[in-house]
């Protein structure tokens, strides 16, 4: 349910479920979990790239594992949701860079799975937002992230009326950093990982470190890391 292939020092996964738009069971979404934690540690591996098999991303959570996931099983409830919202932060907390490649549905879950890459290549034809209020759920365990990534109003609308954005308008709102025909999205994603991997592998790491930390810092706290950093690069140059 999850492939793996290596390019040189990029690692790409896919998720595999393209009979169920790649919708994440707990399965996958613990397959997904591991395999992310074993790039982040494994040394040739420099950065990441992350798409789904078929014509779509990923439509969020299976909603057929709601059943068995019901205040009587409190265990089951618990373990998923902790699983969820380790995993849609999971890519920005790695020392290798990540880039979402997304094509067709990316909604609920998979629009927080593809928006927590650093980068997002996306497909024309990328239907992104979250509908899960359509099904009687909240999008409690995805909506931080969106509410980083938008304005208040505009996220409060996603939420809330379920309205699917474009490709366009995902690219004009800041959500996606290309957009390329559907064929093209892994290709444009390995272009920007293989970028990537020609830089000194420390000196990113550092780099992506402090860039998710300076965002949740006031300016003066944010600028002593900066120094801080500063002086641990003079030790990256040979």
């Amino acid at each position: 349910m999850l492939l793996t292939e290596n390019h040189d020092a990029v690692r790409v996964l896919a998720l595999n479920r393209p009979d169920k738009l790649n919708a994440l069971d707990t399965a996958l979404t613990r397959a997904l979990d591991a395999a992310l934690d074993e790039a982040g540690r494994d040394p040739s591996v420099r950065a990441v790239v992350l798409t789904g098999a078929g014509r779509g991303f990923c439509a969020g959570a299976d909603l057929n594992e709601f059943s068995s996931l019901t205040p009587d099983q409190p265990e089951a409830v618990l373990e998923r949701a902790a699983l969820t919202a380790r995993l849609q932060t999971r890519m920005q907390q790695l020392p290798v860079p990540v880039v979402s490649a997304v094509r067709g549905a990316a909604v609920g879950g998979g629009a927080g799975l593809a928006i927590g890459a650093d980068l997002v290549v996306a497909g024309s034809d990328l239907k992104f937002g979250y509908p899960e209020l359509k099904h009687s759920i909240v999008p409690a365990l995805v909506m931080t992230g969106l509410v980083r990534h938008l304005g208040r109003k505009l996220a409060f609308e996603l939420v809330s009326t379920g309205r699917l954005l474009t490709a366009a308008e995902a690219l004009s709102y800041g959500l996606v950093n290309q957009v390329v025909e559907p064929a093209e999205i892994v290709p444009a994603a390995l272009s920007i990982a293989q970028r990537w991997a020609s830089v000194e592998p420390r000196a990113l790491a550092a780099a992506k470190d402090l860039f998710y930390r300076v965002a949740d810092l006031p300016t003066d706290a944010a600028m002593r890391a900066g120094q801080d950093v500063n002086a641990l690069m003079r030790g990256f140059r040979s």
